[in-house]
């Protein structure tokens, strides 16, 4: 019998989400740890903006929506989904070919709770702190919840047998600051 594994998912866009119900579907203990206080991701709309476009001010408030209201896949509905739980067939009131991120956010919600992977997240817990002890066997993950206060006291420390890492790559804007001649 395969050993159990204690495993930290950071994130709980679409791919921690797949990588929780997976890593609980071979019977890991799994805690996802997620910065927001709601699935989704990329997927979550938040009509807030940054006051510094391109990131450049280390102070600024970050602001973690990457998408606009107004937006659509750009795949069709046809293809999209999981080979266990599609997409097409679902009812979100909008029967276009092309989906609106509000409706992929709604699956993305019913395959979590579908799947028993909501119950695995750690909502407003913001991941600080990730190290590897004895040759990468195990991981120290130190997190903090971001409805507590910001003292260090506050914080959680967990020992992990394995970390995943679903934290996206469209938090922080990629911008060449110097070009010469420009």
């Amino acid at each position: 019998m395969p050993t159990q594994l204690k495993v930290a998912v950071i994130g709980a866009g679409l791919c921690g989400l797949i990588a929780a119900r997976e890593l609980e579907r071979e019977s890991h203990e799994v805690v996802v740890i997620e910065k927001s206080f709601r699935l989704g991701g990329v997927w979550v709309y938040d009509p807030r903006f940054e006051s510094d476009l391109l990131g450049i001010d280390p102070n600024r408030d970050i602001v973690h929506g990457t998408i606009y209201k107004s937006l659509r896949t750009n795949s069709p509905r046809q293809i999209m989904g999981f080979s266990d739980y599609a997409f097409q067939g679902k009812e979100y009131g909008d029967p276009r070919m092309f989906p609106g991120h509000e409706e992929f956010l709604r699956y993305l919600e019913d395959f979590a709770e579908r799947f028993g992977v909501t119950k695995l997240i750690r909502f407003n817990s913001e991941v600080i702190r990730v190290e590897s002890l004895r040759q990468g066997n195990e991981f120290v993950v130190e997190s903090k919840n971001s409805r507590l206060s910001s003292d260090s006291s506050s914080t959680l420390t967990e020992i992990f047998d394995a970390v995943v890492v679903c934290n996206g790559h469209n938090t922080q804007p990629r911008v060449a600051i110097d070009i010469p001649g420009m």
